[in-house]
């Protein structure tokens, strides 16, 4: 397994964040543990992601832990982030890896559904991530994935399984 792909991964709210405001909780999260950090952001402001995700870099960098961005592979490539992180609407695998350096990183949200965690690994992905596993209010329609589907993805695939959605300190050691 990566040794880059184990722990905590820590991802960002997905509102605006300043990159002051991203700093602080991803270096409050990096203190507690996070071994690995997604910076999401859905807004369009690009300057202000720009900024947050070059500040983030720094940071990352400086506790020695990768950051991925989320969506964004030409935002990963402006500011050397350690990889991507793609949903359903992004570019598929092959196109992001022929797009960043070779040795990033790249994990894909497959929801509940395993058939896409095969095709996710067929394709090139450094790991594969599932969820919600519980009521987020991130995504307040994500579909609900079960604990079944992480042990079937540890037992089945050759990659890191990511457990999201919901998880907190009071309810994540089920998942665990």
């Amino acid at each position: 397994m990566n040794r880059r792909l184990q722990g905590l991964y820590a991802i960002t709210e997905d509102r605006a964040l300043s990159a002051g405001e991203a700093c602080v909780a991803v270096e409050a999260a990096l203190r507690g543990g996070a071994s690995l950090v997604q910076y999401r952001d859905k807004s369009g402001d690009h300057r202000r992601r720009l900024a947050a995700a070059t500040a983030l870099r720094v940071l990352c960098t400086r506790y020695r832990v990768p950051l991925l961005i989320n969506d964004d592979v030409e935002l990963a490539r402006a500011v050397g982030a350690d990889g991507v992180h793609l949903g359903r609407d992004d570019l598929d695998v092959r196109q992001a890896r022929a797009r960043l350096p070779d040795h990033s990183l790249i994990g894909v949200s497959c929801y509940n559904r395993f058939e896409l965690a095969q095709r996710a690994v067929d394709a090139g992905a450094d790991y594969v991530a599932f969820g919600s596993f519980f009521a987020s209010p991130t995504k307040p329609q994500a579909v609900a994935a079960t604990p079944d589907l992480l042990r079937r993805a540890r037992t089945e695939l050759s990659v890191p399984t990511v457990a999201i959605g919901g998880i907190s300190p009071e309810n994540g050691a089920a998942l665990v």
